[in-house]
């Protein structure tokens, strides 16, 4: 299992715009095959700083995500919207694995 950090750099003007961004993939994520653990905005320190994590069993298995993600009518709707308003400013994507879980 590998998890997915995104890490967001948004219009602090723009936050309800982000979280409606978070609400659509909080139901399209996790129909397209990836366990979302969650969106996380902005509350209190920085206001420009925002978290999308989920779990994918590997890049193969992220990568068929990816795709039925393109495919997905929300999924569309969701990069369209952030497109046209223009909310996000800056995303980088991390993969990193567990390294802390019991060896068994």
């Amino acid at each position: 299992m590998i998890t997915c950090f995104i890490r967001y750099e948004i219009d602090p003007f723009k936050t309800p715009a982000f979280e409606r961004y978070a609400r659509n993939w909080g139901q399209a994520i996790p129909r397209c095959g990836a366990d979302l653990i969650g969106y996380f905005a902005p509350h209190e320190g920085s206001s420009v700083v925002a978290y999308g994590v989920y779990n994918v069993e590997s890049l193969a298995a992220y990568e068929a995500y990816r795709a039925r993600l393109a495919e997905d009518p929300l999924g569309r709707e969701n990069y369209d919207f952030a497109q046209r308003e223009r909310f996000i400013r800056r995303e980088d994507r991390i993969f990193l694995k567990l390294a802390s879980a019991p060896q068994g």
